[in-house]
């Protein structure tokens, strides 16, 4: 039994989250569950990259990645699942990780996508590392 999902989405990849954001639901409202939303934002606080953007490009950056995380909400979760929206740094796999462990997590929901035809038969990069890494239960949706 689930009580706490985690469905990591890319918002500006819809293949991200098509095919497992009705997983996510259907789970959730079978164990009366509570989806967390997750969205990376990769980490430009490195040095190297960090110096190319304005002290303040954080901050904004997760103030538009929430604002866009509540429409996405609004647009494509039912009312009456508990939902919580989060925004982690980093590497995607790292993020969605941290996320499910700071909320003690018990199921990631996740696509599986690659825009390569012959990776395609296999997993994405980032699902693989959740996968080993996660230490709770993954769902890969493909």
């Amino acid at each position: 039994m689930h009580k706490k999902i985690v469905l990591p989405i890319d918002l500006n990849a819809a293949e991200s989250w098509e095919r497992a954001l009705p997983e996510a639901l259907a789970l959730c409202k079978a164990f009366d569950a509570t989806l967390f939303i997750v969205t990376v934002l990769p980490d430009y606080r490195m040095p190297l990259v960090g110096s190319y953007f304005p002290a303040d490009f954080n901050k904004k950056a997760h103030t538009l990645l929430s604002e866009t995380q509540q429409r996405f909400v609004e647009e494509h979760i039912p009312p009456e699942i508990e939902t919580h929206c989060m925004i982690a740094d980093g590497s995607p796999y790292e993020g969605i990780i941290k996320s499910a462990k700071a909320v003690d997590a018990d199921l990631i929901v996740m696509a599986s996508h690659n825009k390569r035809r012959f990776a395609d038969y296999l997993l994405g990069p980032n699902a693989e590392h959740v996968m080993r890494h996660a230490g709770i239960s993954v769902l890969v949706v493909r």
